[in-house]
């Protein structure tokens, strides 16, 4: 009992003091590290909660109504976070369903224009695809690096994808690859085609209106990876191709529906840009399909 006593006192101070920021902060954070190995226990998820409150009531002390009250929001009692981070744009993986039981596992990577400021796309995208793998599935929307924005110079490169690698891969091998899909959004295809070749042994890779794969050949892994492109998608505009240059690589990768990524293609309909995970699409279903193991419709 005193094991596990002093083992709840660790992570709680770890985690109490890793968070208790406000995200309005100026400070430039540490790389931000996977959750720590606790364990998928309330007393994890409470430790981070009062990690939420407190990054609320500096917040609020510093006059960001909004702000707080979504912080406010976050940290409701039936709401669960493996970590949080409220720096630098923010930083949290939000769990949907019962880890500790869920026979299948869907981290969902995000694209551009992702923060915890805005957040409710990632929340409702990872609420519809839960309810439609149903009880025996979780989810889990993990905003583990800082997103470019969609119109900046960043989004043009996978310097941001690389960063984000270590954290993704570390979630991975946290919550046993076997069990794992990784669900990845526009430039999130860059941050998964970056992840793809660690750990081993994952569930499925599914790319959806994929910015590119990070890569200019196919992926270098042993995992099934999936990818999907709506009709109505404007990213299928976009060129993709990538190019190093002297001090930078500009460029996103191969398409991740062209043949030469490797990746089977399944169906996704007149899907647009943000609608993938709309409940009752058929993209919803196919990714939800293939997190179950099941066949898509190709």
């Amino acid at each position: 009992m005193f094991t596990r006593l002093r083992h709840t006192l660790f992570t709680t101070t770890l985690v109490t003091a890793s968070v208790a920021v406000p995200m309005a902060s100026t400070e430039v954070p540490a790389p931000v590290p996977a959750a720590t190995p606790a364990g998928f226990t309330e007393a994890r998820y409470a430790a981070v909660r009062r990690g939420i409150l407190a990054a609320e009531r500096m917040a609020a002390g510093h006059g960001q109504r909004r702000r707080a009250g979504a912080l406010r929001a976050m940290a409701d009692p039936g709401r669960r976070f493996l970590f949080f981070d409220g720096r630098d744009g923010g930083r949290s993986a939000e769990v949907f369903g019962d880890l500790s039981t869920a026979g299948r596992v869907a981290v969902l990577v995000p694209g551009s224009d992702t923060s915890l400021d805005r957040y409710g796309r990632l929340q409702a995208g990872a609420q519809a695809l839960r309810r439609e793998l149903g009880d025996r599935a979780a989810v889990v929307a993990w905003l583990g690096y800082k997103t470019p924005r969609t119109l900046s110079a960043t989004v043009l490169t996978p310097a941001r994808a690389e960063g984000a690698v270590p954290g993704l891969q570390a979630l991975v091998r946290e919550l046993g690859p076997s069990r794992v899909s990784l669900v990845c959004h526009s430039y999130g295809t860059v941050v998964c085609g970056r992840a793809a070749a660690g750990p081993v042994g994952m569930a499925s890779i599914i790319l959806y209106g994929g910015a590119g794969t990070g890569t200019t050949t196919a992926l270098r892994t042993t995992t099934p990876v999936w990818a999907a492109r709506g009709t109505d998608d404007w990213i299928s505009a976009v060129p993709h191709a990538q190019f190093r240059l002297p001090f930078l690589t500009l460029g996103l990768g191969l398409d991740p529906v062209s043949p030469e990524s490797g990746a089977r293609r399944f169906a996704a309909g007149a899907a647009a840009h943000s609608d993938y995970l709309r409940p009752g699409s058929l993209s919803l279903r196919n990714i939800a399909a293939i997190v179950s193991g099941a066949t898509p419709r190709a």
